[in-house]
């Protein structure tokens, strides 16, 4: 495997309603390289976990402020996709 596909996917995004979307409609999020392209990813996926993507979309989040105490600041902005995989097929991600 190429060590560009694993720049690309950085982390999955593991929150109560990707896991409904994972069980309900086969759908997984990841974070993904700010500059990577719908295309990439599904490369990248199909790549890395050799199962068949159908649909890709991807999110830029925006950075939040955030406080602690007298310190304000703001989090850190970053892509993520939503992958749709073909009927039948899973990523083990535990």
């Amino acid at each position: 495997m190429d060590t560009k596909y694993l720049e690309i996917i950085k982390a999955p995004v593991v929150t109560e309603k990707g896991t409904r979307l994972c069980q309900e409609e086969g759908k997984y999020l990841f974070k993904v390289d700010p500059k990577a392209t719908k295309d990439d990813v599904k490369l990248a996926v199909e790549k890395i976990f050799k199962v068949k993507v159908d649909s890709v979309q991807t999110i830029n989040v925006k950075p939040k402020k955030r406080r602690v105490g007298r310190y304000a600041g703001m989090t850190n902005k970053y892509k993520k996709a939503i992958v749709k995989l073909a009927e039948g097929q899973t990523i083990d991600l535990g």
